[in-house]
């Protein structure tokens, strides 16, 4: 069983199992026992299925599962796989706990106490080491967590030990804080690690101003960023500003905002406010004090306390900033000085999918704001989220991605707002803002789990009213910012970047508890969405200092009675109270089976979308299609890990409909042909896969999608005689047959026939198209054309071609013996293989003397005589190739044949017989030429005729000419010369080669056959596990032997 087809994974315990792990996937359920330690199994298991799941939602998982260490020798009690996992987990751990960047990687930790000045007090806690952080958190979830940039440390000394202070250890950082820390175990290796990642982190420069190195690093941290950051050239001034405005898409006369628009578009002064300006001053200096006893900025001791005073609400001087503290977005503004300035500049002028969407949502990202009713703050929008289109391009834009940057744009500035948007998108809300919102529905999925726990009287009520689905996704996708008043949505937002995640479900828990009775009370969804949408549009916040702005989904407010307002601040804390227990990491846990269930689930959807949209393109079953979407998808992602000709980010793009995001390359193609061809091509088959690849690469790009593997399919297994022979008509000529097939001898002939026309000639129709063209220049400047016309044009356009028979171009020559070529590879290993061979041999001969009859009505005088200028040429072309190394090539011979009345002999069946063996041996090699087929029809005649053999230049003997053949004119070598090369003025019509074909029934019988790929797809199922099981086994004695 393959990973990525696993739906469900779980721990279970029964009467006959007591431990036992529940593996589930599409067709059945499998129960592991009799575990040594199914805790870390479990956990193993957890870890490659997530890695499988982000193979089917972006690319990353291939890069992450290539990472994978490969074991080069056994290591006893060790697994290097586990190893490996078991780092990675711990990497993740440390990450989501503190907010550090993606690429952060644990060193060690080490058990210790931490000296807290605040509380005058030693807590007991965990050190934790990376290699650019020093991180503190203690064994109480609520006691302190301490983040110590390397950046900022300038200190790192031992202290003298103590009964009190064994082992101490001390960290001075740029802000003139000191951290003592003791009872280490290891403190002299410890202080060693710390060293070595303090040599290799960059110096920075201490900032000049005064009233910073006063106020501390905490201080003015931010504000420090913002300033000795460079600027891009969008911040410099409006002068540089409008001498870039013609390499931008957008007007870049509008000033860049350096700080939050809510400063600029302040509405009111703050005498108006008067009580509610005073309780702002009155947070402002609680946290003021906050500041002063537990440190500023990411140095600062996070408590209890800190909670307390988010929970009550961050002042709005202090909210962009400690939005920026609290998320982690601050640790990458300063580690990447420059980075937005640079993506402002690599994507201006640039347009795509993502900016054109940006465009359309700009005017509807709260108009109702002053900050964007002018062009300064719909200029800043659309920089940060086009800056972050060009950062992510897997995820570009999604919608509420713009409600969410408006908000941040109030409180921050543009570069701030950048980070805090990447922090939001890549780590706080994982996989929410792409293309299927995965990660919004694999939280639904948490929260339905969550009701029935906490809530399970409303749970079977809210499951049969389906609300959950449709409040769960405008809830979480934007942070409560389109369902709540604005300043009432702030607070949850800052919550959010305390809490994370695990705020948004207990407020969301906490609206459903408080409107219970009613919920209950619903007939459907409809009135359960407005008892929700009324209790929402209500939660006020009479706190806030600014202006009140205007809620527009507070239309769904109506009634006599006046609704009743819920203060925002008690929601919180009952929230807190009643749902407070929610933990992250069993928030994760559940995150984890949500994700199996709605991958798969996409998955399925995604199958039976693509299924849809080519079912009336194609006669294939709903289940054949099914079955070949699994063969094809099972391919490509074979194709993602060893794809030779393009990476994994080429080859998938989740980004792109479903039925475009599976592709495969001509490799894998070939492997499919093989094995689902209704037909068996022999050596012949990579060949004409090749070929149909060719045909169905519409774009050129060197891979297909599902839809075109289906046309190319169809065009094997169903239709008539007639649409199956077109399709392999068309697979013997351009695009489908490249000129890299063709023989080195007609070089010299495609050189020589590019000019077969006259120079006068050519002078003289150049001359009259010229003067046709200018007629109808001149008729079109004197023919007004209305509207209507255009219309009527584009209309025709439109319209999809139907292709016709009489639209197939004509066959030539070498063209023509490959189609021989190719119909002979088809009939080996049949039960009617020799009355095939005769009847194809019949057609072909025929043909080739249609198109001989034909050369002669075609050519003119003038062209006949020009030929014959030219003859002398070809013929020491030729000479060339034929006395060059590689001219053991199957080589056309032309003579005139005598035969007597007698009609056939056995001699002409055995030479016949030849013809096929030799065609068939020569069929598998490269640069060689097929010939010719002779008919006995032929034979009968007793008048000359133009007959064809083919043989090799090799092992061209007497023996090999009948005695009643006779070379008129020439001796053999001549002759050789002569005809060795194809003739370019030969070619035959689609009209022609069907009409043929249809008077041999053998030939009309194979192809109306009915061919089964049900079978076909079994086997193709079967080779794929054998694949897997000697992949496996390879991998494994490769181990061993290392």
């Amino acid at each position: 069983m393959r990973w990525v087809d696993i739906t469900q994974l779980e721990k279970n315990a029964t009467i006959l199992f007591p431990e036992s792990i529940k593996v589930s996937s599409r067709d059945s359920d499998y129960y592991f026992s009799m575990f040594l330690n199914i805790n870390e199994t479990f956990k193993l298991m957890e870890q490659l299925a997530n890695i499988a799941m982000r193979h089917l939602l972006d690319n990353e998982g291939f890069s992450e599962d290539k990472s994978l260490p490969k074991p080069c020798k056994t290591l006893k009690h060790v697994s290097t796989l586990k190893r490996d996992l078991d780092a990675r987990a711990k990497n993740e751990r440390y990450r989501a706990t503190f907010r550090l960047p993606k690429d952060e990687r644990l060193d060690g930790h080490t058990d210790c106490t931490l000296w807290t000045p605040f509380n005058k007090t030693h807590i007991a806690g965990q050190m934790f080491v990376s290699n650019n952080y020093i991180c503190f958190a203690s064994k109480e979830d609520d006691g302190c967590r301490l983040i110590i940039p390397l950046r900022e440390v300038t200190i790192v000394e031992k202290a003298d030990s103590s009964s009190v202070l064994p082992r101490p250890l001390s960290i001075s950082t740029r802000s003139k804080m000191t951290f003592l820390f003791a009872n280490l175990k290891d403190r002299d290796f410890l202080v060693q690690r710390i060293s070595d990642f303090l040599q290799k982190t960059p110096v920075k420069t201490s900032p000049s101003n005064s009233k910073e190195k006063q106020d501390g690093f905490g201080t003015a941290e931010c504000e420090e960023v913002v300033e000795n950051l460079p600027q891009s050239p969008l911040a410099s001034s409006p002068a540089s500003i409008s001498n870039n405005k013609q390499n931008t898409p957008y007007d870049n006369s509008v000033p860049t905002a350096n700080q939050g628009l809510l400063k600029i578009f302040s509405r009111g002064s703050p005498e108006d406010l008067g009580p509610k300006m005073a309780k702002e001053k009155m947070k402002e200096e609680s946290w003021n004090i906050h500041f002063f006893e537990y440190g500023r900025g990411v140095c600062m001791y996070r408590t209890l306390k800190t909670r307390e005073l988010v929970m009550k609400g961050i002042p709005e001087s202090l909210r962009g900033e400690l939005w920026l503290l609290f998320s982690g977005a601050l640790n990458e503004m300063v580690s990447h000085p420059g980075y937005y300035a640079d993506l402002i500049e690599q994507s201006a002028g640039k347009c795509n999918l993502a900016t054109d969407e940006i465009e359309r949502d700009l005017h509807r990202s709260m108009p109702e704001h002053p900050a964007f009713q002018n062009e300064m703050g719909i200029a800043a929008l659309r920089r940060v989220l086009t800056a972050y289109a060009f950062r992510n391009p897997n995820i570009g834009y999604c919608q509420a991605m713009n409600i969410v940057t408006s908000v941040l744009l109030l409180y921050c500035s543009e570069e701030q707002a950048f980070w805090l948007l990447v922090a939001l998108c890549e780590r706080m809300l994982p996989d929410y803002y792409n293309t299927r919102v995965v990660g919004a529905l694999v939280d639904q999925g948490v929260f339905e789990d969550l009701t029935r726990e906490y809530i399970p009287q409303l749970y079977e009520k809210m499951q049969e009213l389906g609300v959950i689905s449709t409040i769960s996704l405008s809830w979480f996708l934007t942070i409560f910012l389109s369902v709540m008043p604005f300043h009432s949505a702030v607070v949850v937002v800052d919550c959010f970047f305390f809490d994370g995640i695990k705020l948004i479900f207990q407020v969301s828990l906490a609206v459903l508890e408080a409107n219970m009775e009613k919920l209950l009370n619903c007939a459907d969804e409809g009135e359960a969405m407005t008892v929700l949408g009324r209790y929402l549009d209500n939660v006020v916040n009479h706190q806030t200092a600014s202006s009140p702005v205007p809620h527009l989904h507070a239309l769904l407010t109506s009634g006599d009675e006046p609704p009743l307002e819920i203060d925002i601040f008690e929601l919180i804390k009952s929230s807190f109270e009643n749902f407070g227990s929610l933990k992250a990491d069993v928030i994760e846990q559940m995150r984890f089976k949500q994700r199996l269930k709605v991958i798969q689930s996409l998955e399925d959807t995604a199958k039976r979308s693509v299924v849809r949209s080519i079912l009336s393109e194609s006669c294939f079953t709903i289940e054949d299609l099914e079955e070949l979407y699994v063969v094809f998808k099972a391919k490509h992602l074979m194709s993602c890990y060893w794809g030779g000709t393009s990476t994994a980010a080429e080859r998938h793009d989740a980004s792109l409909p479903y039925l475009e995001q599976y592709r495969i390359d001509l490799e894998q193609f070939r492997e499919l042909f093989v094995a689902l061809a209704p037909w068996s091509c022999g050596s012949h088959a990579p060949v004409l896969a090749g070929r149909l690849f060719r045909l169905l690469d519409d774009n050129k790009d060197s891979l297909i999608n599902f839809k075109e593997f289906i046309t190319g399919l169809s065009g094997l297994y169903h239709g008539d005689f007639i649409e199956k022979f077109k399709f392999i008509y068309k697979l013997h000529l351009p695009p489908a047959y490249c000129s890299e097939e063709a023989e080195s001898a007609l070089e010299a002939t495609d050189f020589f026939t590019d000019s077969v026309t006259p120079v006068g000639a050519d002078a003289n129709k150049e001359e009259a198209g010229n003067k046709e063209v200018k007629d109808k220049k001149d008729e079109k400047a004197s023919t007004v054309k209305d509207y209507k016309y255009y219309l009527r044009m584009w209309a025709k356009e439109k319209e999809p071609k139907k292709e016709s028979i009489k639209d197939l171009p004509k066959m030539n020559q070498e063209q023509f013996i490959e189609l021989c070529k190719t119909l002979y590879n088809l009939f080996s290993d049949d039960p009617q293989e020799q009355e095939l061979y005769h009847s194809i041999a019949t057609v072909a001969s025929l043909l080739l003397k249609m198109g001989e009859v034909g050369k002669k009505f075609t050519n003119t005088s003038a062209k006949r005589t020009e030929n014959n200028d030219m003859s002398n040429v070809v013929s020491t072309q030729s000479k060339e190739q034929l006395t060059s190394p590689d001219s053991g090539q199957a080589i056309l011979i032309q003579c005139q044949v005598k035969t007597s009345s007698d009609g056939e002999t056995a001699g002409d069946k055995h030479a016949l017989k030849g013809q096929l063996e030799n065609m068939r041996l020569a069929e598998g090699e490269i640069g060689i030429s097929p010939s010719q087929l002779a008919s006995d029809e032929e034979m009968k005649d007793d008048t000359s005729m133009s007959s064809y053999s083919v043989v090799s230049s090799g092992s061209l003997q007497c023996e090999d000419i009948a005695d009643d053949t006779v070379l008129v004119g020439c001796d053999t070598a001549t002759a050789i010369q002569k005809y060795s090369s194809i003739d370019v003025d030969w070619s035959i019509s689609f009209e022609q080669v069907l009409a043929s074909m249809l008077t041999e029934p053998p030939l009309v019988d194979y192809f109306e056959k009915k061919q089964d790929i049900r079978s076909r797809i079994e086997a193709c199922k079967q080779q794929r596990a054998i694949e897997r099981q000697l992949s496996s086994s390879s991998d494994y004695e490769l181990s061993v032997l290392g």
